[in-house]
């Protein structure tokens, strides 16, 4: 019996149709809200697109390049843009805007913004290259400013017609050094070996050091210790040149950190005057009559646009930057997607328009699988066109598995390329699921090696052998890939291989690289192999970039995984590595893992 107070439960048929209710509700308000966030998104997108689009008005234009924040070789697509890399340039960017700014007579100057951006060497020897053209190309200025220069950032800085620096700023002006992080020690905490197998003869080949060691192999040293050395000494003659000082001087300066403050840095001569951004404006506006200032990537955009041909005759340009891996792009990630790279290559291959290819690589190199198909692709591409391989910062292991077979390699003195050998890892975790967490595993077997290659239990001694010979088999083959593409001997190509990075100075005098430049100098060379003119000729970049809608589509799909991976990624420490070893394939061909090389 119930009083007047009580309330009856609901009947289980009632409680149930109040949960569906509730439940339909909420998946209704859930999707308008998701709705209305892409139409948002997508609004927002359209917006920045139409401001890049609609044309520049006015006169008397200072183009600003500015390397504040992260720069890429190619734009970021609009998937990429809405998830942060907005506010992001792109060397294609900006080598456009340089180009045509030299004969825009509304352009009275560029103004190079740098500080805080990752700007590589190569990269910075890229745009350095173009300021040169533009010099040669007209009067204007080219002033340069910073708060906070990296050193690739002053090397491009050096060669602006005034340099001035923040009066609280810094320039990061000591030498190069290189730095590795080893994992053997938290793997030994957490339980956790890892087996390295690599050629016997690659001892160059160090990317697998960082799980089993604790310090740099002799082997590693000598390279890491000749490659950034001959970085650093181009570099050096490069910016002495710049600014008219003697090299051994900015060693000097460097030694002694005696250029690092804005105070040192004028007296050494490093920089030209003290100042905020804003008397930089003004002296623009004084000198030489600038009253507006653009940005180089909407420049590029809108000159882009307007002067845009379709030429009888195109170039095709891949870009492969990244990590090589198997698969297909989502769109969020910048990596070397082997199936997007010979879909590419194939496309162009086909297309008649198109009478050269030139590959744009800056890689450090990863998956063997992937890389063996887009080898393969270069090769058959090659067979009906040629190809030119255009090195920017890294093209290494796969990366330079990949380009082996150009027509043409060219190279930027200080692009990191070689690495010509393999390894594969296998981490055993049977300690730490046992002595960490208290899991164990028991098995059942057909045959001896059912288990060999557990991720739970010490490999097996036939599993060594079968994972030796493999990377052994492996490395002959690299190097014969080597060898046919570049016209050598395989046991010349081993002498020079055995996993060890060059520069690409280095390269060409060893024969892994034809010509030393950049990617208008590949464009040129891509053009005269194919009996074209360059001036008469359309570049179309490959492949072709998906809609917005598609990118998003795919984004949505994958959104929860994205989002529980950042938050374990902050909560355990180099949750990152630990997941990089279940899912990458056993056999790598990758350049060694440095932490910093600046």
């Amino acid at each position: 019996m119930t009083t007047k107070n009580e309330q009856k439960p609901l009947s289980f048929g009632k409680t149930m149709l109040a949960s569906a209710v509730g439940m339909i509700i909420a998946f209704v308000a859930l999707n308008v809200i998701t709705i209305i966030i892409c139409i948002g998104m997508m609004a927002s997108m359209l917006s920045s697109n139409m401001e890049n689009s609609t044309p520049i008005t006015g006169n008397n234009l200072a183009l600003e390049l500015d390397l504040t924040q992260m720069v890429s070789e190619r734009k970021p697509n609009e998937l990429a843009s809405l998830f942060g890399e907005k506010g992001g340039t792109s060397i294609e960017q900006l080598l456009t805007a340089i180009e045509n700014a030299a004969s825009d007579s509304r352009v009275k100057a560029l103004y190079l913004h740098v500080g805080g951006s990752n700007l590589g060497w190569a990269q910075a020897e890229e745009l350095q290259e173009a300021f040169a053209r533009f010099h040669n190309s007209c009067d204007k200025p080219i002033l340069a400013y910073g708060e906070m220069m990296s050193q690739p950032e002053y090397f491009l800085a050096s060669s602006a017609d005034l340099l001035a620096v923040h009066p609280s700023g810094v320039i990061e002006f000591r030498g190069m050094g290189a730095e590795v992080i080893f994992y053997k020690g938290l793997l030994d905490k957490l339980g956790v070996h890892m087996e390295l197998i690599r050629p016997t003869s690659c001892s160059y080949k160090s990317a697998g050091e960082t799980y089993v060691r604790t310090n740099m192999s002799d082997a590693n040293r000598e390279q890491v210790h000749s490659y950034i050395n001959s970085i650093w000494d181009y570099a050096v003659k490069c910016m002495a040149a710049n600014r008219d000082l003697d090299p051994e001087k900015l060693n000097t300066i460097a030694d002694n950190l005696s250029g690092f403050l804005p105070d040192d840095a004028l007296k050494q001569g490093l920089v030209d005057t003290l100042c905020f951004a804003q008397d930089m404006k003004t002296m623009m506006n004084g000198q030489y009559g600038v009253t507006k200032i653009v940005k180089a990537n909407r420049y590029a955009e809108t000159v882009g646009q307007q002067k845009k041909k379709d030429y009888t005759d195109q170039i095709a340009l891949i870009y492969a930057e990244g990590n090589v891996v198997p698969g297909k792009s989502t769109g969020t990630t910048t990596a070397v997607y082997g199936d997007d790279i010979v879909k590419a290559l194939t496309d162009a291959a086909k297309d008649k328009k198109v009478k050269a290819i030139v590959l744009r690589v800056n890689s450090p190199g990863g998956a063997v699988t992937a890389s063996e198909s887009m080898t393969h692709a270069v090769r058959e591409a090659k067979k009906v066109k040629p190809v030119i391989i255009s090195m920017s910062g890294l093209a290494a292991s796969a990366g330079y598995e990949i380009s082996c077979f150009g027509t043409k390699i060219v190279a930027h003195p200080t692009t990191l390329t070689g690495s010509i050998g393999v390894f594969a890892t296998l981490p055993e975790v049977g300690n730490l699921l046992r002595q960490k967490l208290g899991i164990t595993t028991d098995t059942v077997m057909t045959n001896k090696n059912s288990t060999g290659l557990s991720l739970y239990r010490p490999l097996s001694a036939d599993a060594r052998n079968m994972l030796q010979r493999n990377v052994e088999d492996f490395y002959i083959t690299f190097t014969q890939r080597v060898a046919d593409g570049r016209g050598l001997r395989r046991t010349y190509v081993d002498s020079i291989a055995r996993g060890r990075v060059w520069t690409g100075l280095q390269a060409k005098e060893i024969g892994l690289v034809d010509t030393l430049g950049g990617l208008p100098l590949a464009l040129n060379i891509a053009a005269e192999e194919a009996g074209i003119d360059y001036e008469k000729t359309t570049v179309k970049v490959f492949p072709k970039e998906k809609t917005l809608w598609e990118q998003m589509m795919e984004q949505m799909e994958d959104g929860k995984e994205e989002e529980i991976k950042a938050r374990l990624n902050a909560i355990i420490p180099f949750y990152s590595e630990l997941e990089h070893w279940s899912q990458m394939e056993p056999l790598q061909a990758r350049l060694p893992f440095i932490l910093k090389i600046d």
